[in-house]
Formats: C-alpha cells, sequence, structure tokens
C-alpha cells in the first residue's frame, strides 16, 4: 500500500491519497460539498479532478458572497430590522464565512491530490 501523509487541514472523511479507495472516499466527499444535482453528471463521476475544480469555484463563489453581504449588512438592512437582529445576522455571516473558508482549503488539497501533488512533510 502507497500512503501518502496528509497536509494539516485533510477533510477527516477523505482517504489519504495512494490508500486503496482514496478516490472514492474523495469524491463522496466533495459531492456531499454541492447540490444534489450534480449527482445527474456523469462526467463529474467519471473524473473527479474535474469535480472538485468545480466544488472549489463553488466553494469561493459562496465565501465572495458571504464576504459582500457581510460588508454591506448593517447599510442594506438597517431600515428593515433592529439593530441586534443585524448584529446576529453579521454573526451568522463571520461564522459561515470562518467555515466556507476551512471548506476552500479542504477542497483545495483534495484537488492538488487529485492532480497528482503529494505533501512532504516538514521536519
Amino acid at each position: 500500500m502507497n500512503t501518502s501523509p496528509v497536509p494539516p487541514g485533510w477533510p477527516e472523511r477523505v482517504q489519504p491519497p495512494g490508500s486503496p479507495g482514496w478516490e472514492e472516499s474523495a469524491r463522496r466527499w466533495l459531492y456531499d460539498q454541492v447540490p444534489g444535482e450534480w449527482r445527474r453528471y456523469h462526467v463529474l463521476y467519471k473524473h473527479p479532478l474535474m469535480l472538485a475544480r468545480d466544488v472549489r469555484y463553488l466553494t469561493d463563489g459562496s465565501l465572495q458572497v458571504a464576504r459582500s453581504a457581510y460588508s454591506r449588512a448593517r447599510v442594506e438592512l438597517a431600515d428593515h430590522f433592529e439593530p441586534h437582529a443585524i448584529e446576529e445576522r453579521l454573526r451568522a455571516y463571520a461564522e459561515e464565512g470562518a467555515r466556507l473558508s476551512v471548506l476552500a482549503r479542504q477542497v483545495q488539497l483534495v484537488e492538488d491530490a487529485l492532480s497528482g501533488v503529494r505533501w512532504v512533510p516538514k521536519l
């Protein structure tokens, strides 16, 4: 068995590159990050690297949207909501931004591994 070490931030549910079934575990995990309709596209199933790239695009876009919404929330919501509701929404945006940042890192690591990049720990 030729198993590669995994870098910090590697998704727990994805087996290490080179281990038996690692690509299938990566595929399943990637599909769990996108809308269920994506499973209709057999080309993504056949080519997990293509799936990883698309998941990265989706994650990056979602992170941009969350950041943009956060930056405009006070002004855009001020006429419609009480300040405490806006603060609550800002906290939710911040939480989602943090989650998406972690996910973006994980997706990039999986995409790199599917591209043949192997992480080597530094001593």
